[in-house]
């Protein structure tokens, strides 16, 4: 053995690999995740994520807030509850027409209250004046494909103005496809959004003027900087050259 110092291993090492094969599976601990139902989203709803508002999911869906706060009966359209599903199809009991004047008409049958809007969602007042978010060149217009709105070339760092004064409504980086977004409620029946800005200057619920800037330009989630530029009304899209001045 004097010849072998290390010997003594060669014995040892079946019974450590014994001990090594021996199963230990790891502890499972059930988390609020785990429930299967929890994953499960009924066809014509939405789950609500974290950070999200009524504003948000309208706009991602093509839809007007104020159907969204009809159909779910929300007593105050301003709180929703993460996690929990939001109808974005209209119930079988609604039954929407056209609108009329320029008002929705919504007739409801089994809403025994209507929702308490709060008071600044009930401003009837529209822009009389639009301006550019930005003076420069036309990348890509209204309709171009699936574009939703018009396409802005501009620099880096370069203002986003608001086209026309309004509440901002939403102002983050979690829709995808937008990058860093901010979208503005003018009145009651129209929004403006813009997107792919670098940084974003003004916050949620922050009244706005027409021109204050309000965001940087760049390419979030863009394959060049640019400025995508929509308006909304009752929640789809219109072509914002039917809104803003002729360029001289």
């Amino acid at each position: 053995m004097s010849g072998y110092p290390f010997g003594w291993l060669w014995f040892a090492l079946p019974l450590i690999a014994g001990c090594a094969s021996t199963p230990h599976p790891a502890p499972v601990r059930e988390s609020s995740f785990s429930n299967p139902a929890f994953h499960v989203v009924l066809q014509g709803h939405y789950r609500i994520q974290l950070g999200d508002s009524l504003y948000k999911i309208a706009f991602q869906h093509g839809l007007d807030y104020r159907d969204l706060a009809i159909w779910n009966e929300l007593a105050d359209p301003g709180f929703i509850r993460s996690g929990s599903l939001l109808r974005i199809i209209p119930p079988k009991s609604v039954l929407k027409k056209a609108p009329i004047a320029g008002k929705p008409f919504v007739q409801v049958s089994d809403i025994k209250s209507k929702p308490q809007v709060p008071p600044e969602l009930h401003e009837d007042t529209l822009p009389a004046l639009w301006t550019w978010p930005n003076q420069g060149s036309l990348l890509a217009s209204y309709g171009e494909g699936i574009n939703k709105g018009i396409d802005i070339a501009g620099e880096r760092g370069e203002p986003v103005l608001a086209a026309a004064s309004g509440r901002v409504v939403y102002a983050g980086s979690s829709l995808r496809g937008y990058g860093k977004l901010i979208i503005i409620r003018h009145g009651r029946t129209l929004l403006s959004a813009y997107a792919h800005s670098e940084r974003l200057l003004v916050a949620e619920g922050q009244q706005v003027i027409r021109g204050q800037s309000i965001a940087l330009m760049g390419d979030s989630d863009a394959d060049r900087i640019k400025l995508h530029f929509e308006i909304r009304e009752f929640g789809k899209p219109v072509n914002p050259l039917n809104y803003l001045p002729i360029k001289s």
